[in-house]
């Protein structure tokens, strides 16, 4: 088996928590996980338009924290995590362009509130994913997850299939492993569509919850940045890191494996009968 191959299956199987005990353990480093994100976007995102750019800096960053675990075990919660951050949140080392050819130059040199908090807890921000072109807020008829700059994004369990939007390339680029998370924003079903068509946890905070600030907007009232990823726990883990209400709550913490014990789960019957493989 090839060291690709056996990276790939550890990484597919692992929670941002299991990453950290492979890092400490030495089994793994921080730069060969980054590197093998890195090769995954080359060799399949052509194919996917998932990822919009990518950070010059990642690998030396992940270097940098290589060297550091080698003095110290200590880590952020997100320490030597490669993360995907959708291109209408402001990252220091890219444009920031919504999808949109008129913003392809709009290098603000700045990051997001929410991406300086991802920065803080050692995530290591590998790129910016595609999007619907201004979060799909442009036409009664645009094609959900197309952009001017990035093209269709394209599902990655069926090519042909719609990746929903507009955090489209969030979605096909955590659930085809381009990185480990990735950050959405929603003002309407935006983090929640794509990550139920791509298989993932989609989060939408509440508005007070996580800053609005470095965002390109549709709606001051209803935009906000959320995780997607590919289990609540992770979701629960970028969670506890954007937040910067005073009202936040540990929200790893509160996870209870019996919560739904003796819950009822609601079916809306009137979203059945079209198609009998989607119901």
């Amino acid at each position: 088996m090839s060291q690709k191959i056996s990276i790939e299956e550890m990484l597919r199987a692992s929670t941002i928590q299991g990453i950290h005990t492979v890092y400490k353990s030495g089994e793994l480093s921080v730069s060969e996980v980054t590197k093998f994100f890195l090769d995954s976007i080359e060799q399949y995102n052509s194919r996917l338009n998932a990822v919009m750019s990518i950070n010059p800096e990642a690998l030396s960053i992940a270097n940098a924290q290589h060297q550091q675990l080698q003095s110290s075990l200590a880590m952020g919660p997100l320490f030597g995590i490669p993360i995907l951050v959708k291109d209408n949140i402001e990252t220091r080392e890219l444009p920031t362009t919504a999808g949109s050819l008129a913003l392809a130059s709009n290098e603000t040199k700045k990051d997001a509130d929410v991406v300086q908090r991802l920065r803080a807890a050692g995530a290591i921000i590998l790129g910016k994913s595609n999007l619907s072109e201004w979060a799909n807020f442009r036409s009664s008829r645009s094609s959900s997850g197309w952009s001017a700059i990035g093209g269709q994004a394209r599902n990655p369990y069926d090519l042909s299939r719609s990746t929903s939007g507009s955090s489209s390339g969030s979605g096909a680029g955590v659930a085809a492993l381009l990185a480990i998370a990735a950050l959405g924003t929603e003002t309407n079903g935006s983090i929640i569509g794509p990550a139920t068509l791509n298989g993932l946890v989609g989060l939408k905070p509440n508005i007070s919850l996580v800053s609005q600030d470095g965002m390109v907007p549709i709606s001051h009232s209803q935009d906000t940045a959320g995780p997607m990823t590919r289990s609540i726990l992770d979701a629960a883990i970028l969670l506890n890191v954007m937040a910067c209400s005073e009202d936040t709550q540990d929200y790893q913490g509160a996870l209870d494996k019996s919560a739904l014990q003796d819950k009822r789960i609601g079916i809306v019957r009137s979203f059945c009968g079209f198609h009998e493989g989607v119901d």
